[in-house]
């Protein structure tokens, strides 16, 4: 069989536009945090957020995540008007300074915050917390804007200690399910749906070696798939019992090599979107990825 099977054909749509999401699509992310685990504090400013969105964008991301809470473990919360603060200006910023082009993704698990923000141009919610807060489905409903929900047990201060699982690949398979259900219950609409299998999010390092090597599994769900790994303590776990100590040690940024390789692997087994930090290193892997399988297909 070959190594290079074609991404599960699935498009979603946003407003007046379509994603083509049987092609890979790097989705590069902005913080407009001052406490993100990685580059917390960079890109705080709209000039300075809007100057990133224009490297990313040349560098071959297709979607802008954009985040106004930290979602690391312990992280504290963020009230409502600061989230708005940070996130809609630099939303109604780069919509005016690229137009339609490129799609804006907000990463908040606030329905007030997305409301404000897809007012100002955003195209996707993306919501770690697979929207559970209060009024959240609702209103994804009402919006009609394309959703990825994130498996996560608790909150960023309680998942550490909900870490338990009979089988992982099963366990999530089925409470991302649970969750779809749910949300198409209360008016979300099941093409507009994206799955997260939530790296990073209540999993310890033998849960994330058991998901990665078994996510093509979760195409049983018929939903296209998001897979964000980029720079999280795992790869520097894999790192550091690899033996390479100098890398998993360092700063976060150091981690990229091994986020780009978990990138591919993903692909591989039918992601469709890869969130990464570091696009231009995504992007080389991706465009490796697209000749091999274009060649794969004409043999």
């Amino acid at each position: 069989m070959s190594l290079f099977q074609a991404l599960p054909d699935y498009k979603i749509s946003s407003r007046d536009k379509t994603l083509d999401l049987s092609i890979p699509h790097i989705m590069g992310i902005l913080n407009v945090t001052p406490d993100s685990f990685s580059d917390g504090g960079q890109f705080n400013g709209v000039d300075t957020a809007v100057a990133y969105c224009q490297k990313m964008i040349n560098e071959g991301a297709t979607i802008i995540d954009i985040g106004g809470e930290s979602t690391r473990p312990n992280a504290d919360a963020v009230a409502t008007s600061d989230e708005m603060h940070r996130v809609v200006p630099v939303v109604q910023a780069i919509r005016q300074s690229f137009g339609n082009d490129v799609w804006l993704s907000i990463d908040t698990s606030n329905p007030a915050v997305m409301e404000a923000a897809f007012e100002a141009g955003a195209d996707i919610w993306n919501d770690v917390r697979a929207l559970k807060r209060v009024g959240a489905a609702t209103m994804a409903a009402k919006l009609h804007i394309p959703v990825m929900l994130m498996h996560m047990r608790g909150e960023p201060t309680t998942m550490n200690d909900l870490a338990q699982y009979d089988n992982v690949i099963e366990d999530v398979s089925t409470e991302l399910v649970d969750r779809v259900d749910e949300v198409i219950s209360i008016g979300v609409k099941r093409e507009k749906i994206i799955i997260d299998p939530g790296f990073g999010f209540a999993k310890n390092y033998e849960h994330h070696c058991a998901l990665l090597s078994q996510l093509q599994r979760l195409q049983i769900l018929g939903l296209p798939m998001m897979f964000g790994i980029s720079r999280k303590r795992f790869l520097a776990e894999v790192l550091s019992k690899s033996g390479v100590e100098a890398v998993a040690n360092t700063q976060a940024t150091e981690r990229d090599a091994a986020g780009m390789a978990a990138g591919v692997f993903a692909l591989q087994q039918g992601a469709s979107i890869i969130r990464t930090h570091n696009v231009t290193m995504m992007q080389q892997a991706v465009a490796l990825w697209n000749q091999l399988s274009e060649y794969d297909r004409h043999q």
